[in-house]
Order: C-alpha cells, then sequence, then structure tokens
C-alpha cells in the first residue's frame, strides 16, 4: 500500500475521531482511559482478537489504567489507508 502525503493524512484524520497524528513518527496514536488495570488489559485483548489474523503491526503502551495505541506502516516509512482502517476497527471495540 502507498505511503500517504501530509496533507492526505490530515484529510482522513476527519475519519477517525479522537485518534492524533504524532508528525515526527508520521503514525496515528489514541490514548484509552479505563476505570482501572483490568480494564486496559481488557481493552487490549479485544483488539488483539480483532487483530489476530491481521499483518498490521500496533505499538500498544499500557500504564495502570492507561492504553495508547500507535500505528504506521514500517515498510510505507509512514501512514497508509491500512493504518487508518486499523484505527477504525480499534475504535469500534474500544
Amino acid at each position: 500500500m502507498s505511503k500517504l502525503s501530509v496533507e492526505q493524512v490530515k484529510l482522513y484524520l476527519s475519519k477517525v475521531p479522537g485518534w492524533k497524528l504524532v508528525e515526527e513518527r508520521m503514525a496515528l496514536s489514541r490514548t484509552y482511559h479505563c476505570a482501572d488495570f483490568a480494564d486496559a488489559i481488557r481493552l487490549v485483548n479485544r483488539v488483539a482478537e480483532c487483530l489476530e489474523h491481521d499483518s498490521q503491526h500496533v505499538e500498544i503502551h499500557l500504564s495502570a489504567g492507561t492504553v495508547t495505541f500507535t500505528l504506521t506502516t514500517r515498510e510505507a516509512r509512514g501512514l497508509t489507508g491500512k493504518d487508518f482502517a486499523l484505527a477504525q476497527t480499534i475504535s469500534k471495540v474500544s
């Protein structure tokens, strides 16, 4: 899949509310605040179930009741349409 330009990325951001662009990494990121650590683990597990057969890489940072997902396509050295599709999937299961 082709790397998106910065202009395309900014346009596509409107399709994934709550996600932000991390420009220095050309990545999408979203942080979820959960009730507690167990709730955060359940969120990570729900996302993992959806992505079990997907080759896309997701960076997950888990701390107490906070989970941050960061998406980028390493092969493209930036963001692709697949990253935005993945952000939509994560948003649906959160």
